[in-house]
């Protein structure tokens, strides 16, 4: 029952992710140490931290390819840990994007955005391909729809990996270092077509050691160490003055490595 004085327009509307305690240990090698998150619809959440830290094997916990130990996830309500919830059908609902692109070599542009709508999703194969071509053409991909991946830069290969996973309308994207294998030059591409997706209202959560992305895009920056959510806050506080210690050495050392 609501509060007197109080309406359901005023209530915070739930999480589209939300994480409780969530622990995933690898023999006695433990990953995450109990990460609790929120995230909004809408919401850009930017994990940072260490090589080691968690933050890839928190997405793909959130994607169910690596069952949690403990804890709970629940993606639009539902609680997706549950042991009886068809794992496939989850990330069905969730697109994910690594910094390989795995793009298969053998099949044209156009039939690698396809595929899972086809295959998976079962969709008729005209209307995936008119699905397909209206999303290489959203990437700006349009004209390279008939190569194949390996007659495209790096660049163009991670737009249509991002363009593959945004063709099964998902209801949150996930993205792995989806900029750390490409040239310098070419990172600015897949951060503007990131950047893009967020004024869209897209659901992202993604791990970068960009962090003039993140003070731009983000939402909420989270910084990971020993498994566990260190510091939590805006890029502005986050990023521009560091309540923890661990997160000033962190960033200290970052802009080191990377002047």
């Amino acid at each position: 029952m609501s509060e007197i004085g109080s309406s359901p327009q005023d209530e915070a509307p739930s999480p589209l992710l939300s994480l409780q305690k969530v622990r995933k240990s690898f023999g006695d090698n433990v990953v995450l140490r109990d990460v609790s998150l929120d995230v909004a619809e809408g919401e850009c959440v930017v994990l940072i931290g260490s090589s080691g830290s968690g933050k890839s094997t928190l997405l793909r916990c959130i994607n169910l390819l690596e069952r949690v130990d403990d804890g709970v996830i629940r993606l639009d309500g539902e609680d997706i840990t549950d042991p009886r919830v068809d794992a496939d059908a989850t990330r069905a609902r969730i697109g994910i994007v690594f910094q390989s692109y795995n793009l298969f070599p053998h099949l044209s542009v156009l039939d690698n955005v396809m595929l899972a709508p086809v295959r998976v999703h079962g969709i008729d194969r005209e209307v995936a391909r008119a699905d397909a071509k209206l999303m290489l053409e959203r990437v700006g991909l349009a004209d390279k729809a008939n190569a194949h991946p390996d007659a495209l830069s790096g660049g163009q290969q991670q737009r249509v990996a991002i363009a593959r996973a945004l063709v099964n309308k998902p209801l949150l994207m996930l993205l792995d270092e989806v900029t750390s294998a490409l040239d310098p030059e070419l990172v600015g591409e897949v951060l503007d077509l990131l950047k893009d997706l967020k004024s869209e209202g897209m659901t992202m959560v993604l791990n970068t050691h960009e962090m003039g992305f993140a003070r731009r895009v983000a939402d909420t920056v989270c910084f990971l160490d020993g498994g566990g959510i260190h510091e939590q806050g805006s890029p502005e506080a986050v990023l521009g003055s560091p309540a923890q210690e661990r997160t000033r050495q962190f960033l200290r050392r970052l802009h080191t490595d990377q002047a």
